[in-house]
């Protein structure tokens, strides 16, 4: 995919910083799915993990919110 490609005449371009946040976006949320995608291929080539290797939900949730409390906030 060209960066240098022309805007459709009906969309408004962005400015360099805005085009480099959104295709940075893009890839940490590809990254994500990839991730996501990996794990339910190994889930169906091998079935689901055993209860006694995997991380108790409680200690998952509470590491998730640990890592959102030492975010930066952010502006939608």
């Amino acid at each position: 995919m060209s960066e240098q490609s022309a805007p459709a005449p009906d969309r408004q371009p962005l400015d360099e910083h805005g085009a480099a946040s959104a295709r940075a976006y893009a890839a940490e949320q590809r990254a994500r799915v990839d991730v996501l995608a990996s794990v339910l291929e190994d889930i169906a080539a091998n079935g689901y993990p055993s209860p006694e290797t995997g991380v108790r939900w409680e200690a998952a949730r509470d590491d998730h919110l640990a890592h959102l409390a030492g975010e930066e906030p952010r502006v939608a």
